[in-house]
C-alpha cells in the first residue's frame, strides 16, 4: 500500500513496546530489543512506527542501532506533539518552539536528514492545529521531512489539516472493540491517505472477545491473528501496526497477512 509515494507491506510494526515498562526508560536487554526490531522487519515489517515521546526518546536511539544503515526499504515513521515528565504523563505540547526542537531531536536520534514520515502526536488545546502544524510544513519545505501525517484526530480535525498541509495518514486508536473512529477510517479510504490503528489489539480486551475465540477455533489460528485480519479486511486504507517486546507473539502477529476471513465472518 502507498503512504504518500512510499510503498509498504500492509502490515507494519509499533516499535514503542521495545522500550522499558511503561515505555519508559531503556529496556532491560537491549540486545533483545534489538532483534525483536531487526527480526520484524525480516518477517515484512517495513514500516516501523515509533514517537519521541517513547521513551522519551529511547525508543528512536533503539531503531537507529538495531537498524542504521536502514534497508532501502525501510520506512520510519515518527511523531511529536506529547511530552513526558514522568512515566504516567503524556502531556500534549504542540507549540511551534517546541514541534521544531522536536524534529530536530528526531532526526538526531534516528540518524537520518529526512524523516520518512512525521506524524503530530495529538493535539494541544492550548495551540490551533495549524500553528502546531507550520513547523511540521516549514520542515518539509526545507527538505528535513518527506510526509506528513496525524495522530488522534477527528474527520473536521482531518479537514482542517488539510487546508494546511498536504496529510498522506492518520493514527488513531482502533479496533474491533473500539469502532469511534469509522467515519474516519472512511474518509482516509475515501481520500487514499493510509490509516494506521493504535492499539490493534485493544490491550489484550479484543483477543478475550467470545466470537473471536469461536472464529480462532475454526480457523486453526490465534485470537490476535484473527483481530489483525479484521482489520485488514476493514478497509484497503488500514495499515496496522501491532507492537510487541515477545518474538513469539511477533512472529504470529505477522503471519496474520495469510489469515482470510469469510464476508459471512466479518459481517
Amino acid at each position: 500500500m502507498k503512504i504518500g509515494d512510499l510503498t509498504v507491506n500492509r502490515l507494519g510494526f509499533g516499535a514503542m513496546r521495545v522500550c522499558g515498562p511503561s515505555v519508559w526508560g531503556p529496556p532491560k536487554d537491549r540486545k533483545h530489543a534489538h532483534g525483536v526490531l531487526r527480526r520484524a522487519y525480516e518477517l515484512g515489517a517495513n514500516f516501523f512506527d515509533t514517537a519521541d515521546s517513547y521513551g522519551p526518546h529511547v525508543d528512536e536511539e533503539l531503531i537507529a542501532e538495531a537498524m542504521h544503515p536502514y534497508p532501502k526499504d525501510l520506512v520510519i515513521a515518527t511523531k511529536g506533539g506529547l511530552v513526558r515528565p514522568r512515566a504516567s504523563a503524556w502531556d500534549e505540547d504542540g507549540r511551534p518552539e517546541h514541534l521544531r526542537k522536536a524534529i530536530e531531536g528526531s532526526l538526531k536520534r534516528l540518524k537520518v536528514e529526512r524523516i520518512d514520515l512525521y506524524q503530530l502526536h495529538a493535539i494541544d488545546p492550548k495551540v490551533p492545529l495549524e500553528d502546531s502544524l507550520g513547523p511540521l510544513v516549514d520542515a518539509q519545505r526545507a527538505g528535513k521531512i518527506r510526509h506528513i501525517g496525524v495522530s488522534n484526530f477527528d474527520v473536521a480535525e482531518l479537514e482542517r489539516a488539510r487546508k494546511v498541509a498536504k496529510i498522506v495518514s492518520v493514527q488513531n486508536q482502533y479496533n474491533l472493540d473500539n469502532r469511534s473512529s469509522d467515519e474516519v477510517v472512511d474518509r482516509c479510504e475515501k481520500l487514499g491517505i493510509a490509516f494506521l490503528p493504535w492499539y490493534p489489539l485493544g490491550a489484550g480486551g479484543v483477543i478475550r472477545n467470545s466470537r473471536v475465540r469461536e472464529l480462532s477455533k475454526r480457523l486453526g489460528v490465534t485470537p490476535a491473528q484473527v483481530a489483525i485480519a479484521w482489520l485488514l479486511a476493514r478497509s484497503p486504507a488500514m495499515l496496522p501496526i501491532p507492537g510487541t517486546n515477545s518474538m513469539p507473539h511477533l512472529e504470529q502477529n505477522m503471519a496474520a497477512v495469510t489469515v482470510q476471513i469469510k464476508r459471512e465472518d466479518l459481517e
